[in-house]
This record gives structure tokens, sequence and C-alpha cells, in this order.
């Protein structure tokens, strides 16, 4: 597939996504008086500002048998409300009346997660009907479900992190603690805050009252004392919001960090879908990619003849100095070593990469990764080479670095060449991905063939030997269902990545991030634990 087209189907998919629960959901929200999440947040942030959002394939083609739940019925992202930057965390009530789903859940959490790594205050724009009860079992109990938000709420009150809600529709049941444990808290005239709803409350003691009565904005500001402001409306309550604003601290980089004017990469943007194609196999040299995200000149590539398989240098984006490390995705003949091959990690270039990252810890450079790596090396020179323990030295430098790291996977994500290149796991302040990513713990070829072999056997095992057009239909079958797994889409899903980007889009989608992950830094000393040498 070319770039336009797979470009097209995104901006397509994406815009569909964005319709929520769709135009008559959407109409019926208008009829409430009340806007749309998305409406919302647009009158929120600064006007001419972008708004960096986190999660938009959550659930994507998941809950089928409830209907779906697009963006897994809540948007975040991060934004600039007042010339502050804060994350924002909307409730889509044109799904499912705004509930929550267990990807919900998991959305929300890693908003807040982004939002204490970089002390980012918090603006949350409530509108739910509460935990969706057909997947309760799924949302309820665990440490990771929806008793962990309220936890994150207080802790992040309690080092300081603002917090303000608004409640501008429903919010029931357990969800009603939320906002009352932030720091601010508006209420629109027609919107209710209960624990239990009039139904809920007859039903369980016999009491009749109404919804106003029991939770409503006048109640809650003149008798109970639960709410701050009171609003009439939408548009009122987000001027209340944008006012509050002004009083929260300006926005700054932390002064580890250090930035410089901005200066305008070499190439644009757009050449990018000219270096790199949507095939994976496809060879590029990846320092071309990195002149259209870092400014002009600014690049010094770091121990550049030795571990030629990760490009590892010191950098400008916008201004700001980062350290990167780049699958390269061409071969080279190196010295001593023979012939290696791009996408591929060696012992060298992990030794050489986990060395950078300690010496960008020392120097206070957030780290930026571009992944497009099929794993390590593998083989009998390769072994006593020692690339298990060149890259547990990567992983252990890495799991334990103290700056911000960003990671951008501009291709193919595969097994432990994740782990080492800062996948999820390694705590990522942010991960992006482009659309022809693949997330898998192997390549489609080498899995389908292992996956054909298992189910061959197993058909063996009861007594069937497959013919010459079960087998084709069995490898087809096998190969379909795994390319599935293995787009970035199905990731995003289920969010191992926060956004899928476009190519042309990724200096400026890394300058966005920089601004949000350089605002805060733990002064604490760079340690790492036992490493082999």
């Amino acid at each position: 597939m070319s770039w336009q087209n797979l470009l097209d189907e995104i901006r397509s998919q994406s815009n569909e996504i964005r319709l929520g629960g769709g135009p008559a959901a959407i109409e019926r929200q208008h009829a409430k008086g009340r806007l749309t999440a998305r409406e919302r947040i647009d009158k929120l942030i600064d006007a001419d500002t972008s708004f960096l959002e986190i999660g938009l394939w959550a659930a994507w083609q998941m809950y089928s048998d409830w209907g779906g739940c697009p963006s897994a019925s809540i948007v975040c992202g991060i934004g600039i409300v007042a010339g502050r930057r804060v994350m924002i965390v909307a409730n889509d009530a044109t799904i499912k009346a705004g509930a929550f789903f267990p990807m919900t859940v998991k959305k929300a959490l890693r908003a807040q997660r982004i939002a204490l790594a970089n002390r980012l205050p918090v603006i949350y724009l409530v509108d739910s009907a509460g935990v969706f009860l057909p997947l309760q079992d799924e949302i309820f109990p665990d440490d990771d479900d929806f008793g962990r938000i309220f936890f994150n709420n207080s802790v992040m009150s309690a080092k300081g992190i603002p917090q303000t809600a608004a409640i501008m529709g429903n919010c029931v049941a357990g969800g009603g603690y939320l906002p009352v444990l932030c720091d601010k808290l508006i209420m629109t005239e027609g919107s209710g805050l209960y624990l239990a709803g009039p139904a809920l409350v007859k039903s369980a003691i016999g009491q009749e009252v109404s919804a106003e009565e029991l939770g409503g904005a006048k109640m809650h500001a003149q008798i109970s004392g639960t709410i701050d402001f009171r609003e009439p409306n939408d548009d009122a309550c987000i001027q209340r919001l944008r006012s509050l604003a002004t009083m929260l601290p300006e926005d700054g980089p932390a002064s580890q960090f250090q930035r410089s004017a901005c200066v305008a990469p070499s190439r644009p943007g757009s050449d990018i879908y000219e270096i790199v194609s949507t095939n994976t196999q496809t060879q590029f040299d990846v320092r071309k990619v990195l002149d259209c995200i870092v400014d002009a000149d600014s690049f010094a590539e770091y121990k550049a003849e030795y571990g030629q398989m990760l490009v590892c240098g010191y950098a400008r984006i916008g201004g700001y100095s980062v350290g990167i490390v780049a699958s390269q995705h061409q071969p080279a003949k190196t010295p001593g070593r023979g012939m290696q091959f791009g996408g591929v990690i060696y012992d060298d270039s992990a030794d050489k990469a986990a060395r950078f990252i300690m010496d960008c810890n020392q120097n206070w450079l957030p780290l930026v990764f571009l992944q497009d790596v099929v794993g390590f090396m593998v083989g009998r020179d390769s072994e006593q080479g020692g690339i298990i323990r060149a890259g547990a030295k990567l992983v252990n430098v890495l799991s334990n670095s103290r700056v911000p790291k960003l990671t951008v996977i501009t291709g193919g994500s595969y097994g432990a060449g994740n782990y080492a290149l800062c996948g999820k796991a390694f705590d990522p302040r942010l991960v992006f991905a482009w659309p022809n990513a693949r997330y898998a713990v192997m390549g489609g070829k080498q899995a389908a063939s292992t996956l054909l072999d298992i189910n061959i056997a197993a058909m063996r095992r009861a007594g069937q030997e497959p013919d010459a057009n079960e087998l084709t239909a069995l490898r087809d079958q096998v190969t379909a269902a795994y390319e599935n797994t293995t787009d970035i889409r199905y990731g995003a899903s289920r969010g191992w990545v926060d956004a899928i980007i476009e190519p042309a889009d990724t200096r400026d989608v890394l300058i966005h991030a920089l601004e949000s992950v350089t605002r805060y830094a733990d002064d604490l000393p760079f340690v790492t634990g036992v490493m082999q040498v």
C-alpha cells in the first residue's frame, strides 16, 4: 500500500472515531443544551493552539457485542489553557452516556500517569453514567481498575499537582468521587452529582426524591457545599475553567533542561515519504529521516563508526537539546565483524547505546528513540560475542534512566527489540507510532510458520492428516490473523501506543511532547543496578 492510500485510510477512520456515538447521538447531546466532549475541548484550549490527543484509537474494533465504544468513550490529551499546558480528560456522553468500559479506565489511568510524571495540571470534564454494568467484573476490583483513578487523584493532590473538575452532565455512583477529590469543582445547571439516582434510592430505602433535590447544582452549591462554582451552562463553565487556569503556575522548562532558539530542519517532514517505504523490508539510512526531524546542523553522531546498527547522537529538536537512539535500516560492512543487517541489534550496538544513555542521564538530555527493529542478533557468533550481556546492560540503564524518554515506532517493533529501544514497558513519557508500524513478538512470516506447525501437529495428534488444500487454507488463515494483531491500530486500540501520527508531523509532535516532558525533573542521582561488563 502506498503512503497516500495508507494515510487516507487512517484519516478516514480517525474522523469516524471522532464522531463518537454518531450524528444522532451528537444531536441528542445538543438537545439537552450541552456540548460534546470535543466541542468542549475546542472551546477550552487557547485559540490557534493544537491538542495532542492521547488514545484516540482506544477500544477500536472492540466491544462489538455492545455496539462498540469509539475512543473508549473518553477524550484525553494535552492542550494549552490560558497559556498553561494541561492534561484534559473529558467523558464523551454520546457513547453509552459516557459509561466506563475496561478500556475507558485504562485510558484515563494512562492520562493520569502522564500528568503525574510530567507534573501537568489536570482538567476533568465530567459527563458519565458511571461503570458499564455488563462489564463491571473487568472494571471494578483490581489495582489497575476504576478505583485506581481515585487513588491517583489523591496522590496527585498530595504532590501539589493542580486538578480541576467540571461536572457538565451526569456524575453518578462511585464516579462521583473523582470530581470531589479535585482541588476545585464546578457544576452546571441540569447536571447531577449523587451516589445513587432517584430510582435506586427509592428501591433501596423507599424514599421518593427528585434528581435536583438529590444531587442538583443548586443543592450542592447551597446545602451540601460540595461544589465551588455553579454555572448556568457549558459556555459559562468553560469560561470559569479558563479563568481559574490563569491562576496556575506559568509554564517553563525545569532548570535541568536546555532550550535554545528553534532552527528549521534541513529537510521538510514530507521528505520522509520519499525516504521510507510502507514496506518495512525496504532499506534506508535513518540519518536521512533525522534530517527531517532535528534542527538543521545540530546532529552530532556518537561513535559513528562503531555499533552502526543503532545510530546515536546529540541533537536539538525545536531548540531542545536531546539524545537520539535510532534503529538503522540499511546493512553495513563493519571492520572486524563483517556484514551487519539493518533493523537488528548487535552486541556492539547495544554496548554503545547503553553508554550513550548513561551519558545523556549525566547531562540531563531527554532521550528520543526511533524504533524500527526486528530484535537482537542470534547465532553462535552473537552468543559468543555476549549479546545477552550487552542487551541486559542496555535494558538496565534504560530502566533506571532519570531523564524523560519519548518513543516513536517508525516500522517494526518486534520482540526484545521493543524492550531495548524503550517500548511501553520501560516507561516512556509518551509513545507514538507511524501508520505503517507493526507490533509483535516476532515478524509475521516467522510467526505464521511457527503457528502453522503448531496447528498441523495438533491436527495430526487428533488423527487428521491435512491435505494440500487444507494446508493452504490454514496457512492463509493463520497469516491473516497474525497480520491483523500486528497492525499498529490493534496495538493502539489496547493502549500500547499513545497516538498514531503521520510521519510528516513527527517533528511537530516531538516538540509538543518535549514542551510537556521538560516541565519537571526529579533531581535524583542517576544510578543503575549491577551490570555485567
